[in-house]
């Protein structure tokens, strides 16, 4: 018994320490304005001792560029804003949110999330919770605001735990965010930082959003089959019978103007395929290359971003007319521009980000220090999976303190992205591994934005529900959500399958 009582003190005192050093974070735009700062000063530090490194490519010496010289304040002086207009990540996301606020404002998220979960037989409720929860991740805020309420009010209808319906929700919104069946808006931020660290080493490569894709896809069926086995095996015997007296809420069922939508949507999406397949498919395709007849390295992939942004607002287009959500242009734009007020935060991030991204890059400190690491790393012998396991587990550690995911692989990917392509790994794996780490512990750090909401949620079905309940409820998911998802990682690369399109596991050997 004292046992059990020191562990769950332990257990508490850490928890209380993420949640102080977390809370003395300064703001993520604020972090990257310091990082900044403090490139500039190291590469002063770095010219000062002659830092220089052999580039593994053509055998040129590469020498610290110190940004606190006359050339270096000049460049700092005359690319503040092309370093940040032409910060990948911008514009890919800004682009996509057009055709995601039509989508959203129109109420076809909130439907569609509805409609899964409410049709679905009653023994498959689990699954369909936690698949809901995945697909939300298309939305930005859908399965935080409408699922996680919807799932705990569900399993309550039918008897059961709520808590334990909210726990599957939150393992398929939360839990499986670097999964997904479709490309999502998070998948451009990624690529886009992504390729701006892999410039680093080689200026002409390109990250594609859909990088990930076939591995993400394989992912959320792990997520969702693993998802609803902790919870009904695990997590919901565990809770026992609730013995609360909350009011059952009732959950509204889609009405049949929201079913026409749902069916106009649908009819627009199956056409929108086929137009996009008739331009991909036939030897002489619109979107195919022009030279090589190629599908991979085509306008198509090269394009993905508009494709994603059209498979968004077409179908939002279509049932926001079919509910009467959008009467005219000025109701279209009306979501759009709403949608664009909820990146004001994100624009400002991406300002800062951007100097520190290029400041690291112009400096070449983030090459010599890529050189280096990935010399240190061969010579300790840490390469191939135990490389990529360690990466998973300190991008989960990492996330306990920094919720942000553009955030925090802004940081990461100038250091580890060309680390590891020296190392022979493209970024896409890189980029795969970190995402995996990124989603795990979600679910049990006080720093994931969501988490105090997901607080109140649960305080309504007993008050006494706090941050040590969720966690305690979580962390079974936690635990074999990132054994499961590594054993997939292992065995994808063991596999040599490629993680999406023109996404290979492993570059050529000109950058080893």
């Amino acid at each position: 018994m004292n046992k059990n009582k020191n562990s769950s003190k332990l257990f508490n005192k850490i928890l209380d320490y993420i949640e102080i050093v977390g809370n003395k974070l300064p703001h993520p735009a604020t972090l990257f304005a310091i990082l900044a700062v403090v490139v500039a000063i190291a590469s002063l530090i770095g010219d000062w001792f002659s830092l220089t490194a052999i580039h593994p490519a053509d055998g040129s010496e590469i020498k610290v560029k110190n940004l606190l010289s006359s050339d270096g304040v000049r460049w700092i002086y005359t690319n503040v804003v092309h370093n940040f207009v032409n910060f990948p990540p911008l514009g890919y996301v800004l682009a996509v949110m057009i055709g995601i606020g039509v989508a959203e404002g129109s109420g076809l998220f909130n439907s569609m999330i509805r409609a899964l979960v409410l049709k679905a037989p009653t023994k498959l409720i689990t699954g369909a919770i936690v698949f809901a929860g995945v697909l939300s991740h298309l939305a930005s805020e859908a399965g935080y605001v409408i699922l996680i309420p919807l799932g705990a009010a569900i399993y309550y209808a039918l008897g059961r735990h709520p808590m334990a319906g909210l726990a599957a929700a939150f393992c398929g919104v939360s839990g499986g965010f670097g999964a997904n069946f479709l490309i999502g808006s998070i998948d451009p931020v990624l690529a886009g930082l992504s390729e701006s660290a892999a410039n680093i080493i080689d200026p002409n490569i390109k990250i594609n959003a859909a990088v990930n894709f076939y591995f993400m896809f394989v992912s959320a069926i792990l997520i969702v089959i693993a998802g609803t086995w902790i919870t009904e095996k695990i997590v919901e015997p565990r809770l026992k019978s609730y013995e609360g007296n909350a009011e059952k809420i009732s959950v509204e069922k889609i009405s049949e103007e929201e079913k026409k939508g749902l069916k106009w949507a649908g009819v627009s999406l199956i056409i929108l395929v086929i137009l996009l397949a008739l331009t991909i498919i036939p030897e002489n395709g619109l979107f195919r290359n022009p030279k090589t007849g190629e599908i991979l390295h085509s306008p198509f992939f090269d394009g993905i971003i508009t494709g994603i942004l059209i498979f968004f607002l077409v179908p939002g287009l279509a049932y926001g007319i079919a509910v009467k959500t959008i009467k005219n242009d000025k109701d279209f734009m009306k979501h759009i521009i709403k949608s664009m007020s909820t990146m004001a935060t994100y624009i400002v991030l991406v300002f800062f980000a951007a100097q520190f991204v290029y400041f690291f890059r112009y400096s070449n400190l983030g090459l010599i220090i890529a050189i280096d690491g990935a010399a240190f790393l061969k010579n300790i012998g840490l390469t191939g999976i135990p490389l990529l396991v360690a990466f998973v587990l300190v991008s989960a550690f990492i996330n306990l303190f920094m919720g942000s995911a553009s955030a925090k692989w802004a940081i990461m990917a100038p250091v580890f992205v060309p680390m590891f392509m020296l190392l022979g790994y493209h970024p896409a794996l890189t980029q795969a591994a970190f995402r995996i780490g990124d989603s795990v512990t979600n679910l049990v750090t006080p720093m994931m934005s969501y988490f105090a909401l997901i607080v109140a949620f649960a305080q309504k079905y007993d008050e006494k529900y706090g941050i040590g309940t969720i966690i305690s409820t979580m962390i079974p998911y936690t635990i074999l959500l990132t054994i499961f998802w590594i054993i997939l990682l292992i065995i994808w690369m063991l596999l040599g399958l490629p993680l999406g399109p023109d996404g290979p596991l492993y570059l050529s050997d000109n950058y080893k």
